[in-house]
């Protein structure tokens, strides 16, 4: 069973992916090859299709800064909920708008799913209202 520090760890070293530049390493040390992405948008529901998305969104804000704002861990069923908040400038386009040029500000909740100190599981919703 994965502790309440390790899903802690997990969670706030995953949303560091979401800050520019991505380290890709991390990414591919952090999911795993089996990861289902609940939340896919449109692309296929895999690791490969999440890192699609992530690469589009760091292109169209490529000074991209992500933080957590609060973690709620359920250890028994390794999971962790992520509300997070960040912002970047619209230098490309980005669901169907831009550039902007406008430092914007995002936010969302995320729910990942842990298994063997791996994600293997992924949810979540953003607010990208300040953008359109």
């Amino acid at each position: 069973m994965t502790t309440r520090a390790e899903l802690e760890h997990i969670a706030t070293k995953w949303i560091t992916l979401w800050c520019a530049p991505v380290d890709w390493h991390l990414f591919d040390q952090l999911h795993a090859e089996n990861f289902v992405d609940g939340s896919s948008a449109g692309r296929p529901a895999t690791k490969d299709g999440f890192a699609q998305g992530l690469a589009e969104f760091i292109r169209a804000f490529p000074d991209l800064h992500t933080t957590v704002e609060g973690l709620m861990i359920d250890e028994s069923r390794s999971q962790v909920a992520v509300r997070w908040a960040a912002q970047g400038t619209n230098r490309s386009r980005f669901f169907g708008i831009g550039p902007t040029n406008r430092l914007t500000p995002i936010m969302g909740i995320e729910i990942i799913e842990i298994q063997d100190g791996r994600i293997i599981r992924r949810w979540g919703e953003w607010d990208i209202s300040a953008h359109i």
